[in-house]
């Protein structure tokens, strides 16, 4: 990948995909008198996904680079040695994008260290007292900023001019236009700062993966975009044996991420032998606007180094941070609001649905309405977090003989109504257990005409919460076993050992377990930005290709073999 050079603007975009957009322009800015603080916490500004440096010294020797375009490093070597008149060669380190030219040259021949190429600009100016630039850029700036000398010098042989941290916080704010790069809206710094501060936790975790296993062709692109390494995406492979040279090869060790459905065969043995991590990768819960199954490519996966959600067994990501987070008032807060907009929006794992609520196309006299939703009979939730029911006419008797005098409403798990996943019951057996049989139509809707969700582990568990469902489980969901639910199955209660809030349960699992990506733009976003996207139909409008691989991926199952598509 091709990365433009270009250090005009202080805060810019790392480069995810090539044709990043721009996020800064001249012009008159807004007052965000926090955003500057912020922005140097969250270690964004200049070049922030650039690696950190083999060594740093306490006087930094450095230049623009339209400066090193333009001059060749002449201006800057001119600079480097009114510096070096100054100070000892051993305290200072010459910072340029080529090894070679004026400046490099004078470095070598009087023992002076050099970095060059892109450098992570917080890591370098670690331990340093001052910083000689020759034109306004990165280093300046930011050393401006943390208090460190910083001297600007218009060309090598002139007074230089002491940048203060006033003049910097006044040029970030007051004369830089800003731009939400997902909805072009003019926006302060720190709406930009909280988008950099996402990226750059995402660059640092994706730098962590080596390779990819486990992928369906279809949905390679989107996983690239996902786990994108700013620049660079990891590589994917069929085979254990290929993914494990990979990330044995790799310099520092890589993980291997893999899809969890859909491991090779050995690959955990494998893993574990050379000492090699093995991420687990899985749909989100806040996914797309149609089906896994109908290669509807996510926009939204966990990344679970530790185990995976569905899986009671063995800790997760989403079980550790369920325990020990510190869901502080503003999280809380936001989730809230997150709450508030999936429930009055209709907001489901599969997009958005009509608001209006239609009237219950069945009568219960009076009696307590249950829904049961159907899963997957063969889904890993179902055989890891089941136990002792492995299937959807179990879980409806074991409903029943809890609840012989309520009214039960069974809702066939939509894959499986699609003809794409195993689990199909016929009318006859569902009627000797249930009332009504559920088809069409959302079941958010349907949530509301009921008084309890009764369930194995299905995720219709989890938004009849957001909708103030008394929620029973009789297998081991994510949820369950955190004060929020009656739980039935055999909970963790060692690892579960806390009681949340709906609030603090949604902000865990929707908020900082997840990666989500923007349709739009195809680059790492927030969940509110992707629910604005359910909005948008012409978003998810299906194309030829999409529907030619449905049919290919049909033929197999109607022909008496099941393919998992996921």
């Amino acid at each position: 990948m091709k990365v433009v050079l270009d250090d005009a603007f202080f805060v810019r975009a790392p480069p995810l995909r090539r044709d990043m957009p721009r996020l800064a322009s001249r012009g008159s800015g807004m007052a965000d008198p926090d955003a500057v603080a912020c922005l140097l916490d969250a270690r964004v500004g200049g070049e922030f996904w650039a690696s950190p440096p083999a060594l740093t010294r306490p006087v930094i020797v450095t230049a623009t680079i339209a400066e090193q375009r333009r001059r060749g490093q002449v201006g800057v070597a001119v600079l480097l040695d009114h510096v070096l008149r100054q100070v000892r060669c051993s305290d200072v380190v010459l910072v340029v994008r080529e090894p070679h030219g004026a400046a490099a040259r004078i470095a070598r021949h009087r023992g002076v260290a050099i970095v060059h190429g892109a450098v992570e600009p917080h890591a370098l100016l670690a331990g340093a007292r001052e910083v000689h630039s020759l034109g306004t850029g990165d280093l300046v700036r930011l050393a401006a900023l943390r208090g460190i000398s910083a001297r600007r010098y218009a060309s090598g042989d002139t007074p230089p001019v002491t940048l203060t941290a006033a003049w910097v916080v006044r040029d970030l704010t007051l004369r830089t236009r800003y731009v939400d790069p997902f909805d072009g809206q003019i926006v302060p710094l720190g709406r930009i700062v909280d988008i950099l501060s996402l990226w750059r936790r995402r660059i640092l975790s994706n730098r962590e993966v080596a390779v990819c296993v486990g992928m369906a062709l279809w949905k390679r692109r989107r996983i690239g975009e996902f786990l994108a390494q700013a620049p660079g995406r990891p590589a994917f492979r069929r085979h254990a044996d290929a993914a494990l040279r990979l990330a044995t090869r790799r310099h520092g060790g890589g993980a291997i991420a893999g899809w969890a459905t859909r491991l090779p065969e050995g690959m955990l043995s494998k893993a574990s032998a050379a000492n090699v991590a093995v991420w687990r990768v899985e749909d989100g819960f806040v996914r797309s606007v149609g089906l896994g199954s109908d290669l509807c490519p996510p926009c939204s996966i966990f990344v679970d180094r530790r185990g995976i959600y569905y899986d009671p067994s063995r800790p997760s990501d989403l079980e550790h941070i369920l325990a020990t987070a510190e869901f502080d008032e503003a999280l809380q807060a936001r989730a809230g609001r997150l709450i508030r907009y999936m429930v009055d929006g209709g907001v489901s794992k599969y997009g958005r649905v009509e608001a209006a609520i239609p009237a219950p196309a069945w009568k219960a006299d009076g009696r307590r309405v249950i829904l049961v939703p159907g899963q997957v009979s063969d889904d890993l939730s179902v055989r890891t977090g089941g136990g002792a029911i492995q299937d959807n006419l179990q879980l409806l008797r074991a409903v029943r003989d809890h609840n012989p005098d309520a009214f039960v409403i069974y809702r066939p798990h939509p894959d499986v109504e699609a003809g794409h996943r195993a689990g199909h019951l016929r009318e006859a057996e569902v009627m000797r257990y249930a009332d009504y049989i559920s088809r069409g139509g959302s079941i958010t809707t349907l949530m509301t005409q009921v008084a309890e969700i009764h369930t194995l582990t299905s995720l219709a568990g989890f938004e009849g919460l957001l909708r103030g469902c008394r929620v029973v489980t009789y297998g081991v969901p994510f949820y369950a076993g955190w004060g929020l639910t009656t739980d039935l199955g055999a909970v963790p209660c060692v690892r579960r050992n806390r009681s949340l809030s709906i609030e603090a349960l949604v902000a865990g699992t929707l908020l900082l377990y997840p990666l989500y990506i923007d349709p739009v733009t195809q680059l790492p976003c927030e969940v509110e930005t992707l629910l604005g996207r359910f909005r948008n139909t012409d978003i998810w409008r299906v194309s030829m290709l999409t529907r030619l691989r449905r049919l290919q991926g049909k033929l197999p199952y109607l022909g008496g073999k099941r393919t998992n598509n996921e």
